[in-house]
C-alpha cells in the first residue's frame, strides 16, 4: 500500500498478497467471511480481532497496511477505535487505509465514518468483487491527510471523478440513457 500522498499510476499492479491486514469485528458471523473474501484474491489476513481493545493492542506494536472495521461493536465501537488510530501518533498506522463496515448504511453512519477519519465504508454483506475494488481505491487514494480541529485523516473532500466500478444508480443510469438519446437525436436532426 501507498503513502499518503503517494499515489499509484492508474495502471500500477496492487500485489496484494504481502499486506499486512487486520479485520476487526465482534461478530464471529462477519469476521470469518471478510477474512475468507480477502484469501479469495490472495490476502491473508494476519490479525483478527474480536474487539477494539485487542486491536489497539496489536497496531500499537506491529505495523499494518490495512484495516477492516466493523462501525457497530459493542464495547468500543469502530469509529471510536478509528478516531484513537488517526490520533495515536503511531508511525506508520495512523496513515493506513481503513474501510468501515456496516450492516445498515445510513447518512449518519457515512458522516461518521469520514468524520472519524476512515478512508471508505461499505455494507455487509458485500460481494467479494465490491471489496476488492474498494481495496484498490484505497491503495490508489492520494488524498493528503489533514488535522483540522479535533479531525486528523484523509482529506474529506474529494475531487470529483468517476466512483469505482460500474455505475448501479437508476437514477444515473436513466439519466446517461436519456442523454444518449437525446444526443442520437440531435445527431440526426443535423444530418436532416
Amino acid at each position: 500500500m501507498s503513502r499518503p500522498g503517494e499515489a499509484l499510476r492508474d495502471n500500477a499492479i496492487v500485489n496484494l498478497a504481502t499486506a499486512i491486514t487486520m479485520v476487526v469485528d465482534d461478530s464471529s458471523f462477519a469476521l470469518e467471511p471478510t477474512t475468507q473474501a480477502l484469501l479469495g484474491f490472495g490476502i491473508r489476513s494476519r490479525y483478527n480481532c474480536n474487539s477494539a481493545a485487542k486491536a489497539m493492542e496489536i497496531l500499537e506494536v506491529e505495523p499494518i497496511d490495512l484495516l477492516l472495521v466493523n462501525c457497530e461493536m459493542q464495547t468500543m465501537d469502530g469509529y471510536a477505535l478509528v478516531r484513537w488510530l488517526r490520533r495515536s501518533g503511531l508511525d506508520p498506522n495512523a496513515f493506513i487505509p481503513v474501510i468501515m463496515t456496516a450492516a445498515h448504511l445510513r447518512r449518519t453512519r457515512v458522516v461518521a465514518a469520514r468524520d472519524c477519519g476512515a478512508n471508505f465504508i461499505i455494507t455487509k454483506p458485500f460481494s467479494a468483487k465490491t471489496l476488492l475494488e474498494r481495496i484498490t481505491w484505497v491503495a490508489r487514494d492520494n488524498r493528503p491527510f489533514l488535522e483540522v480541529g479535533d479531525y486528523f485523516g484523509p482529506d474529506r473532500r474529494f475531487q470529483m471523478s468517476e466512483p469505482p466500478g460500474e455505475e448501479r444508480r437508476a437514477s444515473m443510469i436513466r439519466k446517461a440513457q436519456f442523454e444518449a438519446t437525446k444526443a442520437g437525436a440531435g445527431s440526426e436532426e443535423a444530418k436532416s
